[in-house]
């Protein structure tokens, strides 16, 4: 777990960079694709989405969810990714939806720097960070 800082420009300037958007992004999906079909469950996807925690914690604090209203939410959530409705994500699904989070993301958060909590290695919002770090310090 570290804590980064991070601003919009940070995630867009990272997405720009298409072959370091793609790697992370197919990293990412290899590793959910725990059956290695190529695709993505709903139960592969999932521990993704129980792992962004936004309906768990309040303002950093743990909270306790309705769990029926918490399982509705993560359905709907697969639909996103799930854009021809078949029951699977497959990478370009996922490629394309992360991409769509994480503009929304950097649009939300503009260009005023915020600290993150990131609890993964590969999350990919950690390699956005990484990628700006390395590129100012070069």
């Amino acid at each position: 777990m570290s804590v980064e800082i991070l601003d919009g420009a940070t995630i867009v300037h990272f997405l720009e960079d298409e072959e370091a958007f793609n790697n992370s992004v197919l990293n990412r999906f290899a590793r959910l694709d725990t059956n290695n079909d190529g695709l993505l469950s709903y139960d592969e996807m999932l521990k993704e989405l129980q792992g962004l925690r936004v309906f768990e914690t309040h303002f950093g604090i743990d909270v306790e969810p309705d769990p029926d209203e918490l399982a509705r939410v993560y359905a709907s959530l697969f639909i996103q990714f799930d854009h021809n409705l078949n029951g699977t994500v497959n990478l370009e699904e996922f490629k394309t939806e992360t991409k769509q989070m994480m503009l929304a993301m950097a649009d939300g958060m503009g260009f005023m720097p915020i600290q993150m909590v990131l609890e993964e290695e590969d999350n990919i919002l950690k390699k956005a960070v990484e990628r700006e770090y390395n590129k100012v310090s070069a």
